[in-house]
């Protein structure tokens, strides 16, 4: 009987284990992301970079960043424009991430989507233009903490401005 009641309790504890190791439905997505380095918005079919490149650029230098990241197989990433970043933003999400200087980062809370991994504001490939119709010096950036956009900052500023990458039509 001793031996039974053994046998009964690691089957017990194997079945836990295993029930432990699968993500709730909800926790999926994020899981995915974190395990194939990229994540696919199920409503616009995007792929995205499953985290920001992690450190301070300038926004050409993010163009470039994307323009040449290899991933997944695929090499035509760019960066993305300021409504795609808006349309991944979740206020009720809470993907853990990194903000505050590059060299000395802490934990952080970001709200999107998809649990990607941010470590700072989010540069767009989306421009300012003068009253003429010329590109300005400017561009727009993304913050996931306030779930809003910013449109006046110079191209050559790169504190706290990364790059998060996506791949798909331009939305």
């Amino acid at each position: 009987m001793k031996n039974w009641a053994s046998f009964a309790a690691l089957v017990l504890s194997v079945a836990i284990i295993q029930a432990s190791a699968y993500p709730a439905p909800q926790e999926q997505g994020a899981a995915q992301a974190q395990t194939r380095s990229y994540w696919i918005d199920p409503s616009t079919r995007l792929m995205w970079a499953a985290k920001d490149n992690g450190k301070d650029v300038t926004w050409r230098k993010a163009m470039n960043y994307c323009r040449d990241l290899r991933l997944a197989g695929y090499s035509d990433w760019r960066l993305a424009n300021i409504g795609e970043l808006q349309a991944i933003f979740d206020k009720s999400a809470d993907a853990p991430g990194l903000a505050g200087p590059s060299r000395s980062p802490r934990a952080f809370t970001w709200h999107v989507k998809g649990s990607l991994f941010l470590t700072g504001n989010q540069w767009s490939s989306t421009r300012r233009y003068d009253d003429r119709g010329h590109a300005a010096g400017y561009a727009f950036r993304f913050d996931f903490n306030e779930g809003r956009q910013f449109g006046g900052d110079e191209l050559s500023f790169s504190t706290n401005k990364r790059a998060l990458c996506v791949r798909g039509p331009e939305k």
